[in-house]
């Protein structure tokens, strides 16, 4: 799948820099175009692969290049203010040779929970490919307002995306880990489990075909409808045998002549049992299955460890779990020392997260409203005390 990826504020550029690198070591040729927009200098200066005329300083009348400093409201006001700025770098992208756009953003911050919205509505209005988006969310312990932005931008992005791809940071945040080590993991994390969903069906010169493709038609059909994603991967390393093919412990293949029967019904098992550690394990969302509209299956890897029955078993499998009769599937043949499972749930609802995250935002917004009373009544008083001791000017 061709796309146009955005990366709007400090999460939003660093994640979209990473997918180019990403581009560059596994020549996927996912990234047609890349371009950072942001309200602080730094942050665009920051980026190592994205290139300097795709880099969109934003909000310069406002905030003089040094951000919105957490403030979404802010942060939505200058995106719209400047969205002609933004516009100018996008008409340079062929979106002719694209399938879609993408909207990457942290959605705690300022910069990119306020301004992704605006600009996925501002996209979806002139073009006519679909626009999703790829928001972070920040980790509870990353203070009230980070959630209150969140839950925020939220319910705006997922109203003015085609689909919005989430990722919980919660989730995914080691224990002692620093925070610079923790968002350089996680970033890549993300790029690894998209990279490889958004890979499929885009095939090199002197690549395999996959035998079952999956093109951007069914990912596009599988994010169809709107609503909320989340990613589910699971991986299982294969290693090279001294006769410079592939050996595997995926496929129980000893070198010593097993019976092909035999090493096919163990490939069929361990792929069905890897579809279950995607679709059970860390997703990017956590959530339950069950009740998920829609779902794609991507088994990646080398060719001769990728077989149609084990995929078809995986597929069947997915359609039982999660009660969807929208489950697609297939192949992509990569050279890489692994085989791995990627599975799209598409339209998923019962999120506890999102719950949580919806109800700590309403305190925190009641909290905050509080506080505003209280500040201003003591202000109050203060000015009267102050009427009473002095003596008038005129």
């Amino acid at each position: 799948m061709k796309l146009a990826m955005i990366g709007f504020g400090q999460a939003g550029g660093k994640i979209v820099d990473r997918f180019l690198d990403y581009d560059d070591r596994t020549g996927s040729g996912i990234v047609r175009a890349a371009i950072a927009v942001n309200s602080a200098k730094a942050d665009l200066i920051g980026l190592d692969n994205i290139p300097q005329e795709n880099r969109v300083l934003i909000g310069q009348a406002r905030v003089k290049g040094h951000g919105v400093g957490a403030d979404n409201e802010l942060g939505a006001e200058v995106a719209e203010e400047d969205i002609d700025e933004v516009q100018n770098a996008i008409d340079q992208i062929p979106t002719h040779e694209v399938d879609a756009f993408l909207i990457v953003s942290g959605m705690g911050g300022g910069t990119g929970s306020g301004g992704a919205p605006v600009l996925a509505k501002h996209l979806k209005r002139i073009y006519t490919i679909p626009v999703y988006g790829l928001g972070v969310l920040p980790g509870t312990d990353e203070g009230g307002i980070y959630t209150l932005n969140a839950a925020r931008s939220f319910q705006t992005f997922v109203r003015e995306v085609d689909n919005l791809l989430v990722f919980d940071n919660d989730s995914w945040r080691q224990t002692g880990e620093s925070v610079e080590g923790g968002y350089e993991q996680i970033n890549e994390e993300i790029v690894r489990r998209f990279g490889i969903l958004f890979g499929a069906g885009e095939v090199g010169d002197g690549q395999e075909v996959a035998e079952s493709v999956v093109d951007s038609s069914e990912i596009i059909n599988t994010l169809s409808g709107g609503g909320v994603s989340t990613v589910g991967f699971a991986s299982e390393e294969v290693e090279l045998n001294s006769g410079g093919g592939l050996l595997s412990r995926f496929t129980g293949d000893d070198g010593g002549g097993a019976d092909d029967d035999l090493d096919a019904a163990n490939t069929t098992n361990r792929i069905t049992s890897l579809v279950r550690k995607a679709a059970l394990g860390r997703l990017t969302l956590p959530c339950e299955i069950e009740g998920t509209e829609r779902a794609l299956l991507v088994l990646s890897g080398p060719s001769e460890y990728l077989n149609r029955k084990g995929i078809e078993r995986g597929r069947k499998w997915l359609e039982e779990e999660t009660g969807s009769m929208e489950v697609r599937g297939g192949d992509f043949p990569r050279e890489e020392p692994e085989v791995a499972a990627a599975i799209l749930l598409s339209g998923v609802t019962n999120v506890p997260r999102i719950k949580r995250l919806q109800q700590v935002a309403i305190e925190a917004q009641d909290n905050i409203d509080d506080i505003q009373q209280e500040s201003e009544e003591n202000l109050e008083e203060l000015v009267e005390d102050d009427e009473d001791e002095l003596e008038p000017l005129f």
